[in-house]
Order: C-alpha cells, then sequence, then structure tokens
C-alpha cells in the first residue's frame, strides 16, 4: 500500500480550499473498512475518506502483536458478511485477521481512500454550514491538515491505543528484569529459555501464555481471581462440508448464522440458567485437567457467566500446558516486586526474568478526539446513544462499537448499514444535518455496557451513556437488535433539516 498524498498541498504557494467530503471514516480497522463498503453499497456516487491513526490497516489487529494474539470469539463472526473468511480454524490468528482486513480494503477498492498516519485531533461542527471540521497532526512530524465533511463515523474502537491500564505495584523499580505490556510488545524480546510471570486473567493472557511457554523455560499466569475459561476445538466438521456443497458466499452466510445463532443461545441459556452454566463451564475445564486438579481454587469465578466475556481456548491449549508442567496458575494477591521476582500476600515467591503485566485495557472512546458543535465541547458521557451508533442530539456523527457478548462485527455491520441507509435518505431529501432527540420527557440512564470487568468499572465516564426504553437502550442482543434494524424507520426520533 502507498499513502495518499495530504490534501493540503503548498508546493504551490497557495493552500487550496479544503475540499468537503460526504462521510469521513475515522479508523481503518474492521469496522471502519466495514463502513466504507456498505456506505458505497448503498451510495455508489458517495464521496467518503478514511483517517487512520496508524501506518497500516487493521486497528487492533495491527496495534497488537504479542505471541499468540488471537479472536476471542469466532473468526466466522468476527468476519465480513460479504467476504468469506478463506481458513478452517473457528479461532484465528491476529495475523491472519489483518491480512484479511488488508485484501478485503484493496479488493473492494477501499484502500485508495485511506489516508495513514493521520491522527485526528478534534472534530468541530458548524451549524451555519452543516459541516464537520477535523484537525488532524500528520505523521511523526506533527504537520496539521484540515479536512471537512458533512457527515463522520467513529470507528475508532473503545479503548485508549496509547496507553494501557498498568496498576502501580509496591517495588516495581527494584526488579532486574524486564517487564512489558501486550499493548506494546518488544518485537526483539527474547523470551526463550526464561522464567516468565504473566499478570491477568482474560483474553490476552489466555492467549499469550500457552504460546510462551513452547520457548520459555516456565511460565506462571498470576490472577487476582478466576475467569471462565472455556476450551473451543479447532477443528471444523460442518464449516469444510459447506464449503464442498456451496457457493462460497452462501457457505460462509451459513457458517456465520451457525455460529452466531450457537453464541446468542450459549449466552441465553447460562443468563437464564447461570448454575447450570457453571456447571457445564466447569464440567469443560475438568474433562480437560487432571482428576485432582483444584479447580475450585483458579477456575470458579465469584461472578456468574457473562457478567464479563468468556475466554476461549482452542484445543485446549492452556489446560495442556498445566498438564504437562510448562503452565503453573497461581491464584494470589500480590505484595511486591523485588529484585528477583514476585512476593504474593500468601508470603510465596515467584522467581521471574520477565514479568508480562497482562492487566487490561484503558477505556477511551472516540479515539480521545475533542468534540464540539458549535463551539461547545461535547462530552460523550453526557449523552444518550440512539440505536447503539447516534448520539443525542449532535449531528451527523455515528460511532461503531460491537457486542460484549458475541463478535465485533455482528453490531459493526449492523451500524455500517444503518449509516449508509442514513447518508442515502438524507442525500435524496436534501437533508444536511439529522440527529436523534430525546424530547423532553426525562430517562434514567444506565451503563452503555452490562459488563462487571475491571476496565468498565474503573473508566464509568469514557463512554456515552445508555437510556432504559426504545432504541435510546443498548442491548447486547443481537438478533433483537437485527429484527429491530429491518423493521425500523430511518426517521424515527431523528431531526432532519438542510442549511
Amino acid at each position: 500500500m502507498t499513502e495518499i498524498d495530504a490534501i493540503d498541498d503548498t508546493r504551490s504557494g497557495e493552500k487550496p480550499e479544503t475540499p468537503l467530503r460526504d462521510v469521513i471514516i475515522i479508523g481503518a480497522g474492521l469496522s471502519g473498512i466495514d463502513c466504507a463498503y456498505r456506505l458505497r453499497e448503498e451510495n455508489p456516487d458517495v464521496d467518503y475518506l478514511i483517517l487512520e491513526r496508524r501506518e497500516r490497516i487493521g486497528g487492533t489487529w495491527d496495534l497488537f502483536r504479542y505471541p499468540g494474539v488471537r479472536s476471542d470469539s469466532d473468526i466466522y463472526s468476527l468476519s465480513y458478511p460479504f467476504e468469506p473468511w478463506p481458513k478452517v480454524a473457528a479461532l484465528a490468528e491476529g495475523a491472519d485477521i489483518r491480512d484479511y482486513i488488508e485484501h478485503t480494503a484493496d479488493k473492494y477498492g477501499i484502500t485508495d481512500h485511506i489516508r495513514f498516519s493521520r491522527h485526528v485531533l478534534g472534530a468541530d461542527w458548524d451549524s451555519t454550514t452543516d459541516t464537520w471540521t477535523f484537525d488532524v497532526e500528520v505523521g511523526e512530524g506533527k504537520r496539521r491538515e484540515t479536512h471537512r465533511s458533512r457527515f463522520v463515523v467513529f470507528a475508532t474502537g473503545y479503548y485508549d491505543y496509547d496507553n494501557p491500564y498498568t496498576p502501580r505495584f509496591a517495588g516495581a523499580e527494584d526488579f532486574s528484569g524486564t517487564i512489558v505490556h501486550p499493548q506494546h510488545w518488544p518485537e526483539d524480546l527474547d523470551y526463550r529459555g526464561k522464567r516468565i510471570i504473566v499478570i491477568g486473567s482474560g483474553a490476552t493472557a489466555v492467549s499469550l501464555v500457552p504460546n510462551l511457554a513452547e520457548q520459555a523455560a516456565h511460565v506462571t499466569m498470576l490472577q487476582r481471581s478466576p475467569s471462565y475459561i472455556f476450551s473451543s476445538k479447532q477443528k471444523q466438521y460442518l464449516a469444510p462440508f459447506l464449503k464442498k456443497v456451496l457457493p462460497p458466499k452462501a457457505a460462509h452466510q451459513a457458517i456465520r448464522f451457525r455460529y452466531s445463532t450457537q453464541t446468542a443461545a450459549i449466552v441465553h441459556l447460562t443468563h437464564k440458567f447461570p448454575k447450570l452454566g457453571r456447571k457445564l463451564l466447569r464440567l469443560n475445564v475438568a474433562a480437560n485437567l487432571p482428576d485432582d486438579y483444584p479447580i475450585d481454587v483458579h477456575f470458579n469465578p465469584t461472578y456468574n457467566p457473562w457478567d464479563q466475556r468468556m475466554c476461549l481456548v482452542p484445543d485446549a491449549d492452556l489446560f495442556n500446558g498445566i498438564t504437562e508442567g510448562s503452565i503453573e496458575m497461581v491464584t494470589d494477591h500480590i505484595d511486591r516486586f523485588d529484585e528477583t521476582g514476585i512476593r504474593l500476600a500468601s508470603g510465596r515467591h515467584l522467581d521471574a526474568d520477565i514479568i508480562v503485566t497482562a492487566t487490561g485495557l484503558q477505556l477511551l472512546g472516540f479515539g480521545g478526539t475533542r468534540l464540539r458543535v458549535d463551539g461547545d465541547e461535547v462530552k460523550p458521557h453526557d449523552r444518550f446513544v440512539f440505536k447503539s451508533h447516534l448520539l443525542e442530539d449532535v449531528p451527523n456523527l455515528a460511532w461503531s462499537v460491537g457486542y460484549t457478548n458475541a463478535s465485533w462485527t455482528l453490531r459493526a455491520d449492523m451500524t455500517a448499514r444503518a449509516v449508509a441507509n442514513l447518508v442515502r435518505y438524507m442525500r435524496e431529501n436534501g437533508y444536511t444535518h439529522a440527529y436523534p432527540h430525546l424530547g423532553p420527557e426525562p430517562m434514567p440512564a444506565q451503563p452503555l455496557w452490562d459488563l462487571k470487568a475491571g476496565y468498565v468499572e474503573r473508566s464509568p465516564d469514557a463512554l456515552p451513556k445508555s437510556g432504559t426504553r426504545g432504541h435510546w437502550k443498548v442491548r447486547h442482543n443481537y438478533y433483537r437488535d437485527a429484527i429491530d434494524h429491518h423493521l425500523g424507520k430511518v426517521e424515527d426520533s431523528m431531526v432532519f433539516g438542510h442549511v
């Protein structure tokens, strides 16, 4: 890929007027590429541009490069409905996902619409012209650039790319080894034959630990409290059969439907019958560990299934490492770091050459972009979100965010299609602005996400808020949302107008 020249070209000595795009998409990850495809599908002549902060396509799947990075949900529902996933395994490696996103962008001519190394610092709405103006920082030189559009879509994810969550550990400065966070994994880190402690019990830790154990002398997974971990078989039977008997797109749709339906059923079942869910999950763990293993110490969470995201491991790789002795699970609290490792609250000492702090993400809505409407700052956490992607009383702005209990792309694609329909409706009717309006009747607020995860609970003001009724209530139920998407009208609770 070659970066397209900047819009502002001052080589002639005169700065041309910044062109007005129909849509600017911020972010060239899964959501951004999806949105670009849907926009052109519904509006073939739409003039759009993607501003991507990084130097490559991929978003999350370009940022995370630690050993073993992979999807934490099945790849079939994580992939696009319109572009079949080419491989067989249910959980996909991060590098393969990034290549797939890049392939999709190239195939559908989206890459030519991307400007790389563009960090959007501010977005300002002007009601006198019904336009967004973007203050953009370009590359390492931090040259400033201005872009303008009628509509903007934030496909920036939900967390801070620069600053992961790393709690303060007493004595960390005394440790003589290496401390790393998976979000900023050093490419030259040599961990062969080393003793490694991985702090954390989420999806990052459970995908990282088995891969480290392949070359390390020993890996300890140190968790403060257990998470639900479920072994998923990588070998597929239905998928290869359907790919043989159906055309590629039809097979992909059928496989995708199967996985999304299966996940929805499991989530519904475990929410309705949490004791049964606990029992089934425990049976899965027990089937993959020695009979005398203390399962209830290390794999019996205090919360109910799906109060936090489920951690999937392919073909029991984590459990196999525990059984073989290359991986040890330790459930305890950290007292302090010291020169040779970590001292625990129980008094035990863990020796280490490398400590990996897989301690989570830091929530950040809208990529940290400063939002203003007619000069007044918009704080997202003060606004209700409408149909899970529009902000209360903020014109011509959409935000793409996924589900907490299913694949990200299920909602991201729904959002992309809804935005494409809204843009088409506005263009057909001559509208230059549109926004959802709650009206005079007050409505209680509730958190956007129903998770009890640490990264959600420690940043309650990072994201917009959900309402409690109608389209203002953010649900985490793909099939109910899909029905509403097909039956709902573009005009519902919307204010339209033009300059």
